[in-house]
């Protein structure tokens, strides 16, 4: 296509529209492309998070201890003598004691430090779990607790306790479906004319949820 093709298309209104359409299906498919499987995802557990009270769950709870090494248990009460009160990250050497006695990754997560004991919360998707170090005798203990399947489900939609990397992705795939939202009332405008249905559908998929929230909600 020539440079004055192109001016004389920009002039075109019909050929302006046709591009104009072009363009919004290519973002409307590519962007329902990427929200496939979270369009999936977060609407099978938008309707077990709104049925959470008759899905029943049955936690599994397991249970370890371990015996801290002596040098170890002197150098947490040296540090508890310090840090009483406190909420600090385990030094690395009892990380690295975590990692190697019940595959643990404690990383930067914060403990709670007193002079008796130190309490490492681990929240975790799904299920909940937790260390218990006591200074004075070195007993740990480690609990597990998993809720199951649909409970991680659960989880995983609100964002809670997966990590900054579902986190990230939870903010880019809803960008994707705004785009993909804004592109399809785009291309019902573009279609409007020929389908006299668009607008009163469109209008009833806007008053009914507003209706139903200032009715229903209180």
């Amino acid at each position: 296509m020539t440079p004055s093709d192109l001016s004389g298309s920009a002039r075109n209104p019909g050929t302006r529209r046709a591009l104009w359409l072009k363009t919004l299906h290519q973002w409307h498919w590519i962007s329902s492309a990427l929200c496939l499987l979270g369009m999936l995802l977060f609407s099978v557990t938008g309707i077990t998070l709104n049925h959470s009270s008759q899905i029943e769950a049955k936690p599994s709870v397991t249970r370890q201890t371990a015996q801290l090494p002596p040098d170890l248990q002197g150098e947490l009460r040296q540090l508890a003598a310090q840090r009483d009160g406190a909420k600090q990250a385990l030094p690395e050497s009892a990380r690295r004691w975590l990692a190697q006695t019940w595959s643990l990754q404690a990383g930067e997560r914060s403990a709670e430090w007193s002079l008796d004991e130190v309490y490492l919360p681990l929240p975790k998707a799904g299920g909940d779990a937790w260390v218990r170090i006591g200074l004075e005798d070195g007993a740990a203990e480690y609990e597990l607790t998993s809720r199951g399947a649909i409970s991680w489900l659960n989880d995983v939609h609100k964002g809670r306790n997966t990590g900054p990397a579902w986190n990230w992705f939870i903010d880019i795939f809803a960008g994707a479906c705004l785009v993909f939202c804004l592109t399809g009332l785009l291309i019902l405008k573009f279609h409007a004319a020929n389908r006299p249905f668009t607008w009163p559908m469109v209008g009833l998929g806007v008053l009914l949820p507003c209706l139903i929230a200032l009715l229903f909600i209180h």
